[in-house]
């Protein structure tokens, strides 16, 4: 997991990053359609001192994007700030800005690729652009020890992350898997608007994925 120390990367990425020629060019549209939002790559958002990783899948246009916070701005991060404080890993008030109160106590959230892309949807050139930053996040992370993922793409990056291969690892809303250096992963299905209105996932399913999680930092 350790990168190298000739070729070390920050767990952040510029705000101008330039690693992926299509997110550059959706950003420089939305500076112009949307010269107020944050417009940049999004910086992981919690505390560093963290034992749990939420690992999401990229900004959203007017979420993270729009505010420069993760998750904050838009229905995903309504829903997954309102579990997390049922939980207790919050303090502060949630006001969906960047400004807000809100913190994070043991938590800290991240995305596979930092940079908003077209429709949501990320390339896996572009995951794997932003490789470097999710391992560099790993590793400035001391206490690390369970990451939770939101969807396939995030669950597709932690286990590629590592080495290992996708097939040994079935992603599936609740399930656990063991990984290198004394991790555990926790899939949950991404607690977006479509997944939610849908059915495909209620708040008692999002909670109960939450539950796991804590059980299994509990256990470490």
């Amino acid at each position: 997991m350790a990168l190298s120390k000739t070729n070390i990367t920050p767990p952040e990425p510029d705000r101008d990053c330039a690693l992926c020629p299509r997110l550059v060019k959706f950003r420089q549209k939305n500076r112009k359609s949307y010269p107020d939002f944050f417009n940049g790559a999004v910086s992981s958002f919690g505390d560093l001192g963290a034992r749990l990783m939420i690992l999401g899948l990229a900004p959203g246009l007017q979420g993270a994007n729009k505010t420069g916070r993760p998750f904050t701005g838009d229905f995903s991060g309504v829903l997954l700030f309102k579990c997390l404080e049922a939980m207790g890993w919050t303090d502060g008030i949630n006001e969906n800005r960047a400004d807000d109160t809100l913190a994070l106590h043991d938590v800290i959230i991240t995305n596979a690729v930092r940079c908003v892309p077209p429709e949501n949807r990320p390339t896996t050139h572009e995951v794997q652009n932003c490789k470097p930053y999710l391992l560099a996040r790993f590793d400035a992370l001391p206490n690390l020890k369970v990451i939770f993922a939101l969807g396939k793409v995030a669950h597709d990056a932690a286990v590629r992350n590592f080495g290992l291969k996708l097939v040994d690892y079935k992603f599936a809303h609740g399930a656990v898997h063991p990984l290198p250096k004394g991790l555990t992963l926790v899939d949950s299905y991404h607690c977006s608007r479509y997944n939610v209105n849908t059915g495909r996932l209620t708040e008692d399913m999002f909670m109960q994925a939450m539950s796991i999680a804590r059980q299994e930092l509990a256990q470490h």
